[in-house]
């Protein structure tokens, strides 16, 4: 069921009272929600209501709280990704994909084999703000993550603070993230910057840039995957393995 983000100023006495615009265009309109139907809703919190419709008027939905709790639909990490743009629908793809495994924010960083010029990146990202808004709603996250300003590899690892910086690269690496995980693990609390980079992979200054900056440079294996395929491969597994160190 898709829930709805509201805020904590219009829950009062028992009841959730929706009258943005949007939200009750998408209920009423959309989805024709009738009275005694039920809603799922989260505030800035991440407070979950369970709630049922009792009045519609032309212009708010009241609706009756059953039940509330804190949402627990988020990772026990602060996970980011930097991953260079592509230039076909697959972005938006991967802007979804890494909402639903919980990032909290997409860095497009413009590498040397981007697929975009930083002007065209900059016109599309309240494009893919918007494809964040509408995946939190579908998996019910606790957030909404942010897909931030364009920047390069030397601006955002140096002027941004992350626990763990690492790169996967499907050449010039041997080390794989379970390898690394046992060596480094991943633990409550702290962030991690995942990297990943264009269609036609990194280049040989950024390689040297890695190296030089003690960035791990990790293997997803043998196979060689496109872009949007290694983003989820790769914040799959890195949940797969948070999961089974704690």
């Amino acid at each position: 069921m898709p829930h709805f983000f509201i805020k904590s100023e219009n829950v009062n006495n028992g009841f959730a009272y929706i009258n943005d615009k949007e939200n009750y265009k998408h209920i009423v309109k959309s989805l024709r929600s009738k009275i005694g139907e039920k809603l799922l809703l989260i505030d800035e919190n991440k407070i979950q209501y369970e709630t049922v419709i009792e009045q519609i008027t032309n212009r708010e939905i009241t609706a009756r709280i059953e039940n509330n709790y804190k949402s627990d639909r988020s990772l026990d990490f602060r996970l980011y990704l930097a991953q260079s743009p592509l230039r076909s629908d697959a972005q938006s793809v991967i802007i979804e994909k890494a909402t639903e495994l919980g990032v909290e924010a997409v860095y497009p960083i413009l590498t040397d084999n981007c697929s975009l010029n930083k002007s065209v990146i900059e016109k599309k990202i309240t494009k893919w703000q918007r494809t964040m808004y509408e995946a939190s709603k579908q998996c019910e996250r606790a957030d909404i993550p942010t897909c931030e300003k364009s920047a390069t590899l030397d601006n955002l690892t140096h002027e941004k603070s992350f626990d763990k910086v690492i790169a996967f690269c499907e050449r010039n690496a041997d080390l794989t993230l379970h390898s690394y995980c046992l060596d480094k693990p991943i633990k409550k609390g702290e962030s991690l910057l995942v990297i990943i980079g264009p269609e036609g992979g990194f280049s040989d200054r950024e390689f040297e840039f890695f190296e030089k900056n003690n960035i791990p440079m990790l293997t997803l294996g043998n196979l060689i995957l496109k872009a949007e395929t290694a983003v989820v491969v790769a914040l799959g597994n890195i949940i797969y393995e948070y999961s089974n160190q704690n």
